[in-house]
Parts: structure tokens; C-alpha cells; sequence
């Protein structure tokens, strides 16, 4: 895949040609702003793509976030444990399960 870069000056000159060879020629444009680079012009299909993985690290993020709170509730569990004091089981997953709904439920 193509990348050029160019200055806003010269999109502004041919605005149509560098629409066509982002939309169609699957080129990606850099566009620079004083000497800096400020943004891209690229396909639809290039911004569904970082669409789709941004969601799917949105995901793994959730996941990992609830693994980590399932270890910490396991860890709280077996220092009660060791402390003399008796743990449900039931009632920390049950804890968890309430936490994780109501997170899916604000995602909807």
C-alpha cells in the first residue's frame, strides 16, 4: 500500500485526484500542516478496518479487566481463608457477575 505525503496547499490544489487514489487506488494520504504532519486521508475500507480493531481491543481490554478481578477476588478469598474467616464462593461470583452485567449494560 502507497503512502504519500503531502502539504495542505497542494490537497487544496488537487482535492479530486487525491480523493480518487485514497478512495478507489487504496493510497494513504499524510497531510502536513508547518512543517508537521496533521492528518490522513484513506479509504472507507482502511477506516473500517481501524473501526473493527479498535473495537476488538475494546474487547480484549474487558475481558483482561475480568480476569484481573476474578484473580483478586480468588486472592481475597485465600488470605480470608488463612485469616480464619470463611468466604461463599457463591456470593463473590455472584458479586462479579452483577459488576460485569451492569458494565454490559452501559456498553449497550
Amino acid at each position: 500500500m502507497n503512502t504519500q505525503t503531502i502539504s495542505l496547499t497542494e490537497l487544496k490544489q488537487h482535492l479530486g485526484d487525491y480523493v480518487k487514489r485514497a478512495a478507489f487506488g487504496g493510497e494513504r494520504i499524510i497531510l502536513v500542516s508547518h512543517g508537521q504532519e496533521s492528518a490522513a486521508l484513506i479509504s472507507i475500507a482502511d477506516l473500517r478496518l481501524l473501526e473493527q480493531q479498535g473495537k476488538q481491543n475494546e474487547t480484549l481490554a474487558y475481558v483482561q479487566q475480568q480476569e484481573t478481578l476474578l484473580k483478586e477476588a480468588r486472592l481475597l478469598r485465600e488470605q480470608m481463608a488463612a485469616g480464619g474467616f470463611q468466604v461463599s464462593t457463591t456470593d463473590l461470583l455472584d458479586e462479579v457477575r452483577e459488576e460485569r452485567t451492569d458494565d454490559l449494560l452501559d456498553l449497550r
